[in-house]
C-alpha cells in the first residue's frame, strides 16, 4: 500500500500508573494470561494492509510516581501508531497543538509527545516492528 498520509494507524500501546508494578503484572498474568515480560506485555497482530507482517502493541504498569507521563496529570496514556510522523508534527503545530518534545529516534521507531485538549499526554509512534519481531521470536 502506498498510502503515506500522517495520520494515526493504530493503537501502539496502553500505559497506566499502579501502586505495585510487580504485583499488577502478576495478576494480569495469572488471572488474564498476560504474555508477561520487563516491560509488561506485547500483543502481535497480523498487519491489514499486509499480513505476512506482524504489529505490536505494549501493555505497560508504570510506578505510581513515574513523571514520564506529565505534564499531564492523569494515571495514564495512550500511545498511537502512526504513519509519516513528520509531517504529522508539522500538521499539528501549523493546528496550534501542543507539542511537548522533538522527535526521537530508537531501533525500534520514533516518537513525538503531544497533549489533547484535556492535557492528556499521548505518545505518537511511528514503529519499526521487524525489532520486536526478532526479540519474541522464541517466546509465544
Amino acid at each position: 500500500m502506498n498510502d503515506h498520509t500522517p495520520k494515526v494507524t493504530g493503537v501502539g500501546g496502553v500505559f497506566f500508573k499502579c501502586k505495585d508494578v510487580a504485583r499488577i503484572k502478576e495478576w494480569y498474568k495469572e488471572h488474564l494470561g498476560f504474555p508477561i515480560d520487563d516491560y509488561g506485555a506485547a500483543f502481535r497482530f497480523k498487519k491489514m494492509e499486509d499480513p505476512s507482517k506482524t504489529g505490536y502493541l505494549q501493555w505497560s504498569p508504570f510506578k505510581e510516581n513515574t513523571d514520564y507521563f506529565n505534564p499531564s496529570e492523569k494515571s495514564f496514556m495512550m500511545n498511537y501508531r502512526v504513519q509519516n510522523l513528520d509531517k504529522l508534527v508539522e500538521n499539528l503545530k501549523s493546528a496550534g497543538v501542543t507539542i511537548l518534545d522533538e522527535i526521537q529516534k530508537f531501533d525500534y521507531g520514533r516518537f513525538v509527545h503531544i497533549l489533547d485538549i484535556e492535557g492528556n499526554k499521548i505518545e505518537l509512534w511511528e514503529p519499526v516492528d521487524e525489532v520486536f519481531d526478532d526479540f519474541y521470536k522464541d517466546k509465544t
